[in-house]
Protein backbone atom coordinates (compact mmCIF):
# COMPACT_ATOMS: atom_id res chain seq x y z
CA UNK A 1 0.00 0.00 0.00
CA UNK A 2 1.37 3.41 -0.99
CA UNK A 3 0.33 6.21 1.36
CA UNK A 4 2.72 8.85 0.11
CA UNK A 5 1.04 12.26 0.15
CA UNK A 6 0.88 14.09 -3.20
CA UNK A 7 3.56 16.77 -3.42
CA UNK A 8 3.11 20.53 -3.50
CA UNK A 9 2.69 21.80 -7.06
CA UNK A 10 3.59 25.19 -8.51
CA UNK A 11 1.67 26.18 -11.64
CA UNK A 12 2.68 29.38 -13.38
CA UNK A 13 0.40 31.44 -15.61
CA UNK A 14 -3.00 30.65 -14.09
CA UNK A 15 -4.68 34.03 -14.45
CA UNK A 16 -7.62 33.12 -16.70
CA UNK A 17 -10.57 30.93 -15.73
CA UNK A 18 -10.61 29.20 -19.14
CA UNK A 19 -6.84 28.96 -19.51
CA UNK A 20 -4.62 25.89 -19.54
CA UNK A 21 -2.94 26.98 -16.30
CA UNK A 22 -6.24 27.07 -14.42
CA UNK A 23 -7.22 23.67 -15.82
CA UNK A 24 -3.88 22.20 -14.71
CA UNK A 25 -4.28 23.66 -11.22
CA UNK A 26 -7.77 22.13 -10.95
CA UNK A 27 -6.56 18.72 -12.15
CA UNK A 28 -3.66 18.63 -9.71
CA UNK A 29 -5.86 19.76 -6.82
CA UNK A 30 -8.40 17.07 -7.70
CA UNK A 31 -5.54 14.55 -7.44
CA UNK A 32 -4.81 15.77 -3.91
CA UNK A 33 -1.91 18.14 -4.53
CA UNK A 34 -1.63 21.41 -2.66
CA UNK A 35 -1.28 24.04 -5.38
CA UNK A 36 0.48 27.39 -5.64
CA UNK A 37 -0.40 29.48 -8.71
CA UNK A 38 1.17 32.52 -10.28
CA UNK A 39 -0.54 35.10 -12.44
CA UNK A 40 0.26 38.46 -14.01
CA UNK A 41 -2.82 40.47 -14.93
CA UNK A 42 -1.04 43.34 -16.73
CA UNK A 43 -0.07 40.88 -19.49
CA UNK A 44 -3.66 39.76 -19.93
CA UNK A 45 -4.82 43.38 -19.97
CA UNK A 46 -2.58 44.00 -22.97
CA UNK A 47 -3.86 40.97 -24.87
CA UNK A 48 -7.01 40.76 -27.05
CA UNK A 49 -8.84 38.59 -24.49
CA UNK A 50 -8.38 41.20 -21.74
CA UNK A 51 -7.84 41.02 -18.01
CA UNK A 52 -9.99 38.87 -15.71
CA UNK A 53 -9.29 40.79 -12.51
CA UNK A 54 -11.12 38.44 -10.14
CA UNK A 55 -10.21 35.15 -11.83
CA UNK A 56 -7.12 34.28 -9.71
CA UNK A 57 -8.99 34.75 -6.43
CA UNK A 58 -11.93 32.73 -7.74
CA UNK A 59 -9.60 29.94 -8.85
CA UNK A 60 -7.92 29.81 -5.43
CA UNK A 61 -11.31 29.55 -3.73
CA UNK A 62 -12.28 26.76 -6.15
CA UNK A 63 -9.07 24.85 -5.42
CA UNK A 64 -9.54 25.21 -1.67
CA UNK A 65 -13.04 23.77 -2.03
CA UNK A 66 -11.36 20.54 -3.19
CA UNK A 67 -9.93 20.07 0.32
CA UNK A 68 -6.37 21.04 -0.57
CA UNK A 69 -4.33 24.05 0.39
CA UNK A 70 -3.97 26.69 -2.31
CA UNK A 71 -2.15 30.00 -2.50
CA UNK A 72 -0.94 32.35 -5.21
CA UNK A 73 1.25 35.28 -6.13
CA UNK A 74 1.02 37.95 -8.79
CA UNK A 75 4.52 38.17 -10.25
CA UNK A 76 6.26 39.25 -13.45
CA UNK A 77 8.35 36.22 -14.37
CA UNK A 78 10.49 38.31 -16.72
CA UNK A 79 12.18 39.92 -13.71
CA UNK A 80 15.62 38.38 -13.05
CA UNK A 81 14.92 37.77 -9.35
CA UNK A 82 11.43 36.34 -9.85
CA UNK A 83 12.42 32.70 -9.24
CA UNK A 84 13.77 33.01 -5.68
CA UNK A 85 10.95 35.37 -4.73
CA UNK A 86 8.39 32.91 -6.04
CA UNK A 87 9.81 29.88 -4.26
CA UNK A 88 10.20 31.86 -1.03
CA UNK A 89 6.48 32.60 -1.25
CA UNK A 90 5.66 28.94 -1.99
CA UNK A 91 7.63 27.72 1.00
CA UNK A 92 6.14 30.36 3.30
CA UNK A 93 2.59 29.48 2.26
CA UNK A 94 2.68 25.72 1.68
CA UNK A 95 6.17 24.23 2.03
CA UNK A 96 8.83 22.91 -0.38
CA UNK A 97 7.62 22.29 -3.92
CA UNK A 98 7.82 18.84 -5.49
CA UNK A 99 6.22 19.74 -8.85
CA UNK A 100 6.84 22.69 -11.16
CA UNK A 101 4.61 23.31 -14.17
CA UNK A 102 6.02 26.06 -16.38
CA UNK A 103 2.84 27.15 -18.11
CA UNK A 104 3.27 30.94 -18.15
CA UNK A 105 4.17 32.32 -21.55
CA UNK A 106 4.59 35.53 -23.47
CA UNK A 107 3.18 35.47 -26.98
CA UNK A 108 2.59 38.11 -29.62
CA UNK A 109 2.28 37.67 -33.36
CA UNK A 110 5.09 38.81 -35.63
CA UNK A 111 6.70 37.51 -38.80
CA UNK A 112 10.10 38.35 -40.22
CA UNK A 113 9.05 41.86 -41.25
CA UNK A 114 8.06 42.70 -37.68
CA UNK A 115 10.98 41.02 -35.91
CA UNK A 116 12.94 43.33 -33.61
CA UNK A 117 15.42 43.00 -30.77
CA UNK A 118 12.78 44.23 -28.32
CA UNK A 119 10.25 41.64 -29.48
CA UNK A 120 12.80 38.85 -29.16
CA UNK A 121 13.87 40.04 -25.72
CA UNK A 122 10.29 40.15 -24.40
CA UNK A 123 9.68 36.56 -25.46
CA UNK A 124 13.06 35.37 -24.24
CA UNK A 125 12.68 36.96 -20.80
CA UNK A 126 9.59 34.92 -19.92
CA UNK A 127 9.54 31.87 -22.17
CA UNK A 128 13.18 30.85 -21.91
CA UNK A 129 15.11 32.77 -19.26
CA UNK A 130 12.20 32.86 -16.82
CA UNK A 131 11.45 29.18 -17.36
CA UNK A 132 15.10 28.15 -17.01
CA UNK A 133 15.63 30.15 -13.82
CA UNK A 134 12.48 28.67 -12.29
CA UNK A 135 13.79 25.19 -13.10
CA UNK A 136 17.16 26.02 -11.56
CA UNK A 137 15.60 27.38 -8.37
CA UNK A 138 13.29 24.37 -8.12
CA UNK A 139 16.22 21.95 -8.47
CA UNK A 140 18.33 23.82 -5.89
CA UNK A 141 15.54 23.64 -3.32
CA UNK A 142 14.21 20.17 -4.10
CA UNK A 143 14.60 18.16 -0.89
CA UNK A 144 15.60 14.97 -2.69
CA UNK A 145 14.11 11.54 -3.23
CA UNK A 146 11.93 10.20 -6.01
CA UNK A 147 8.92 12.24 -7.05
CA UNK A 148 10.32 15.55 -8.30
CA UNK A 149 8.57 16.72 -11.45
CA UNK A 150 9.21 19.54 -13.91
CA UNK A 151 6.71 19.89 -16.74
CA UNK A 152 7.24 22.57 -19.36
CA UNK A 153 4.57 23.65 -21.81
CA UNK A 154 5.54 24.01 -25.46
CA UNK A 155 3.65 24.66 -28.68
CA UNK A 156 4.48 22.21 -31.44
CA UNK A 157 6.78 24.51 -33.34
CA UNK A 158 8.79 21.40 -34.21
CA UNK A 159 5.74 19.77 -35.80
CA UNK A 160 5.08 22.51 -38.34
CA UNK A 161 6.15 26.06 -39.20
CA UNK A 162 4.85 29.12 -37.33
CA UNK A 163 5.97 31.92 -39.70
CA UNK A 164 3.81 34.59 -38.06
CA UNK A 165 5.09 33.85 -34.55
CA UNK A 166 8.84 33.76 -35.05
CA UNK A 167 9.96 35.09 -31.67
CA UNK A 168 7.52 32.85 -29.85
CA UNK A 169 8.44 29.76 -31.90
CA UNK A 170 12.16 30.38 -31.36
CA UNK A 171 11.83 30.56 -27.59
CA UNK A 172 9.53 27.56 -27.40
CA UNK A 173 11.95 25.56 -29.54
CA UNK A 174 14.60 26.41 -26.97
CA UNK A 175 12.27 25.18 -24.20
CA UNK A 176 12.21 21.75 -25.84
CA UNK A 177 16.00 21.62 -26.16
CA UNK A 178 16.41 22.74 -22.56
CA UNK A 179 13.92 20.12 -21.37
CA UNK A 180 15.79 17.22 -22.94
CA UNK A 181 19.20 18.24 -21.61
CA UNK A 182 17.96 19.21 -18.15
CA UNK A 183 16.27 15.83 -17.76
CA UNK A 184 19.63 14.06 -17.99
CA UNK A 185 21.22 16.47 -15.53
CA UNK A 186 18.69 15.98 -12.74
CA UNK A 187 17.56 12.36 -13.16
CA UNK A 188 19.90 11.15 -10.42
CA UNK A 189 18.26 13.63 -8.03
CA UNK A 190 14.86 11.98 -8.44
CA UNK A 191 13.44 14.66 -10.76
CA UNK A 192 11.82 13.98 -14.12
CA UNK A 193 11.59 16.69 -16.78
CA UNK A 194 9.17 16.58 -19.69
CA UNK A 195 7.45 19.00 -22.05
CA UNK A 196 3.84 18.95 -23.26
CA UNK A 197 2.65 20.27 -26.61
CA UNK A 198 -1.16 20.49 -26.37
CA UNK A 199 -1.69 21.66 -29.95
CA UNK A 200 -4.33 24.22 -30.81
CA UNK A 201 -6.30 24.66 -27.59
CA UNK A 202 -9.47 26.69 -27.20
CA UNK A 203 -8.82 29.03 -24.30
CA UNK A 204 -11.01 31.84 -25.57
CA UNK A 205 -8.67 33.29 -28.19
CA UNK A 206 -10.10 31.46 -31.22
CA UNK A 207 -12.67 33.03 -33.48
CA UNK A 208 -15.64 30.85 -34.41
CA UNK A 209 -14.26 30.61 -37.93
CA UNK A 210 -10.82 29.50 -36.82
CA UNK A 211 -12.26 26.98 -34.38
CA UNK A 212 -14.40 25.47 -37.13
CA UNK A 213 -11.44 25.34 -39.53
CA UNK A 214 -9.16 23.65 -37.01
CA UNK A 215 -11.87 21.18 -36.02
CA UNK A 216 -12.43 20.27 -39.66
CA UNK A 217 -8.70 19.62 -40.08
CA UNK A 218 -8.43 17.52 -36.91
CA UNK A 219 -8.61 13.71 -37.16
CA UNK A 220 -10.82 13.76 -34.06
CA UNK A 221 -13.08 16.49 -35.38
CA UNK A 222 -12.50 19.02 -32.62
CA UNK A 223 -9.93 21.38 -31.18
CA UNK A 224 -8.08 20.78 -27.94
CA UNK A 225 -9.56 21.80 -24.61
CA UNK A 226 -7.62 23.01 -21.56
CA UNK A 227 -8.72 19.86 -19.75
CA UNK A 228 -6.97 17.72 -22.36
CA UNK A 229 -3.62 19.26 -21.50
CA UNK A 230 -4.39 19.19 -17.78
CA UNK A 231 -5.04 15.43 -17.77
CA UNK A 232 -1.65 14.75 -19.33
CA UNK A 233 0.13 17.08 -16.92
CA UNK A 234 -1.63 15.40 -14.00
CA UNK A 235 -0.34 12.02 -15.21
CA UNK A 236 3.22 13.28 -15.69
CA UNK A 237 3.10 14.68 -12.15
CA UNK A 238 2.02 11.33 -10.74
CA UNK A 239 4.09 8.53 -9.30
CA UNK A 240 3.07 6.33 -12.23
CA UNK A 241 5.05 8.58 -14.61
CA UNK A 242 8.31 8.17 -12.72
CA UNK A 243 10.02 6.34 -15.62
CA UNK A 244 9.16 9.03 -18.18
CA UNK A 245 11.68 11.83 -18.59
CA UNK A 246 13.30 13.88 -21.32
CA UNK A 247 10.23 13.59 -23.53
CA UNK A 248 8.43 16.13 -25.71
CA UNK A 249 4.88 14.78 -25.73
CA UNK A 250 2.68 15.97 -28.60
CA UNK A 251 -0.85 15.64 -27.24
CA UNK A 252 -2.62 17.07 -30.29
CA UNK A 253 -5.49 14.70 -31.02
CA UNK A 254 -3.60 13.29 -33.98
CA UNK A 255 -3.01 16.68 -35.58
Amino acid sequence: MNDRKPGIAVVTGASRAVGIGAAIARALAAAGHDVFITYYRPYDAAMPWGEEATAPAALLAELQSLDVRAAGLEIDLSEPDAAPRLFDAVEDALGPAAILVNNATYSTNGGIDELTAAQLDRHYAVNLRGMALLCAEFVRRYPGGEGGRIINMTSGQGVGPMPDELAYAATKGAVEAFTVSLSAGVAARGITVNAVDPGATDTGWMSAELRAQLAAESPMGRVGLPEDAAKLVRFLASEEAGWITGQIIHSRGGG
